[in-house]
């Protein structure tokens, strides 16, 4: 292949080699070291590789990129190995060369180098393609840079809709890619306009029930009063009839699963129609973490709907396989960040508060990459400071939030936990108790708004009996009552035994004892360690009891709750037990 570069014949090319390989300029691999076959050769060093590139004229060496392509095609070594050459070749309106550098982009997104499809697809562009593959162009890199850069992937995805080119199911990924950049540039309301206008136009039934599905998704993580009254009890409707026997019908089945948690809704059964949403237990082809189709999304409200029921080993299982999907398909933008986010909640609910505290941060720096005030950099700036919060670490969640803009407004997507009782313990945690307040009450507003009362997403009632114990004891007592009745509606260990701590703190006497053991028996049973750990101190302390507090100080010191360790050891310096 060299020797044909340069134009010679073997024999020549051959005698060139071993001068320059006497000079020390170019090496031959040892095959008997593992290294490649004699006849591939090297420059000695990468400096005396640039200097020879740069030495050749610009005209020449360009077009001497055009002739190493064709070499690389004709010799059957694939479009990415040819590509390199391709993206120095000045455009020509070569056809040839876009569907080249197209089969490229395929090539390189199915090794994981999304960005190296991106250089192929941009460089399509310029050649250019004919109008009637323009679009087809257009969506291509709108996919390859879908969660990197969601402005420009919206303003790619825009034109090529624009255009003929796209038609049937391309039209309809094109929209749904659209949506999703949307969602994820903080655009929620646009992205629920723009699937609703397409269901509106296309006649085929099965479309127009994904994009209904599509709707419903993204409808279902807004924050604030929904714009489509009888959401829900629609969604359940339309959901009883599922069986999962399609992808859109297990879509529906997942949306229906997370609606209901966050609704507050039994748990039991949210769990059910997640079961049935999936396949021998696993996510169904189609629905997978890079799958196109349905997006990050989906797989991720089914995910977050078994973290907040208590079922933490399967919510971890998918959390840790998106974020081993993302990382092997070579995916570093938001779907990365999110990934990180979640493993760091799965940490979180279990308790694990160090390495939940690491995935975290690592989330918020891929996160910064992406653009600041997005909702995937909410996820891991509000997690974030949750996790320090329980670790005790007032003064660097107070660094995180001041560093990183955590206070209103908040994003047009749903946070999970809820982001309004983070920062009201963190105002309380800082002395700032009547914002803290004033924030519960606004998370009072919402929830009501959207009937959204899980009380382990949105702890707004406990936070607010606590904090109203001492100055309005009356209302603290019914919201302790009101977190009581969601808590054993939604029915798991967890809600209930953090509704039993609040209850015990706003007792005195036998009655605050009996109520915290009743707290320290559920959470017990309750995956979230972190949250047991606490209840046994705080039982420890009404109960005055040694054994009860050096459980849960050993308990706290393997979460790493720091602040609990210390509380428990300040219990016991001072001597509050029998």
């Amino acid at each position: 292949m060299v020797a044909r570069l340069a134009t010679l014949d073997r024999g020549d090319a051959a005698r060139c080699a071993e001068l320059l390989c006497s000079a020390r300029i170019l090496s031959a691999p040892d095959p008997a070291a593992g290294q490649a076959a004699a006849d591939d050769l090297e420059f000695v060093h990468p400096l005396i590789a640039t200097a020879v590139y740069n030495s050749i004229p610009d005209a020449l060496r360009t077009a001497m990129h055009g002739i190493a392509a064709q070499l690389v095609t004709d010799s059957g070594l694939g479009a990415a190995a040819a590509s390199r050459h391709l993206l120095q070749v000045y455009p020509d309106d070569d056809q040839e060369v876009v569907e080249q550098l197209r089969e490229a982009a395929r090539e390189h997104l199915a090794v994981g180098a999304p960005d190296a499809a991106r250089r192929c697809l941009e460089r399509a562009l310029r050649e250019p393609p004919l109008p009637d593959t323009h679009a087809r162009v257009l969506y291509e890199l709108g996919c390859a840079t879908l969660l990197t850069a969601p402005a420009t992937t919206i303003g790619h995805l825009r034109t090529a809709l624009a255009m003929p080119g796209l038609d049937g199911e391309q039209r309809v990924n094109a929209v749904f890619r659209l949506s999703e950049a949307l969602l994820h540039n903080d655009q929620l309301e646009e992205a629920v306009r723009t699937v609703r206008a397409e269901a509106a136009r296309n006649p085929d039934p099965s479309v127009r029930l994904r994009l209904q599905a599509v709707q419903y998704m993204w409808e279902g993580i807004h924050p604030g009063e929904t714009s489509s009254p009888g959401r829900s009890e629609r969604l359940a409707e339309l959901a009883g009839t599922c069986t999962g026997r399609d992808n859109a019908e297990r879509a529906l089945l997942i949306l229906r699963g997370f609606d209901a948690m966050t609704r507050g809704e039994n748990a039991e059964e949210v769990v059910e129609l997640c079961d049935r949403a999936l396949v021998n237990g696993r996510l169904a082809s189609g629905i997978g973490w890079t799958d196109t189709e349905w997006g990050l999304e989906l797989p991720m409200m089914l995910a977050n709907s078994y973290a907040y029921t208590d079922r933490l080993d399967r919510a971890e299982a998918l959390f840790t396989e998106a974020l081993s999907t993302y990382e092997t398909a070579g995916w570093s933008g938001g779907h990365l960040a999110l990934a990180h986010a979640y493993v760091g909640l799965g940490h979180r609910r279990r308790g694990r508060l160090r390495e939940a505290e690491k995935s975290l941060r690592e989330s918020l720096r891929i996160a910064e990459r992406v653009g600041r005030g997005l909702p995937l950099y909410w996820s891991a700036t509000c997690n974030l400071i949750d996790t320090l919060l329980a670790r005790g670490h007032v003064e660097e969640a107070r660094s995180v939030a001041d560093a990183y803009g955590f206070e209103p407004p908040y994003p047009s997507t749903i946070v999970l936990p809820d982001p309004r009782p983070v920062r009201a313990r963190l105002l309380f945690a800082t002395g700032r108790t009547k914002e803290g307040v004033n924030e519960l009450e606004t998370a009072e507003k919402a929830a009501a708004a959207r009937g959204r009362h899980n009380p382990v997403v949105n702890p707004w009632t406990t936070e607010l009996a606590r904090a109203l114990a001492t100055e309005d004891p009356g209302r603290a007592a019914r919201l302790s009552s009101e977190a009581r009745r969601q808590a054993e509606r939604f029915g798991t260990d967890t809600a209930i035994g953090e509704a039993l701590r609040c209850a015990a703190a706003l007792e005195t006497g036998q009655r605050a004892v009996r109520l915290a053991a009743q707290a320290v028996a559920y959470l017990e049973a309750s995956p979230c360690q972190y949250e047991h750990a606490a209840a046994r101190v705080e039982y420890g302390i009404a109960a005055r009891s040694e054994a009860e507090l050096n459980r849960g100080l050993v308990l706290a010191d393997s979460c790493g709750a720091d602040g609990l360790v210390a509380r428990a050891r300040e219990a016991l310096a001072a001597g509050q037990v029998g």
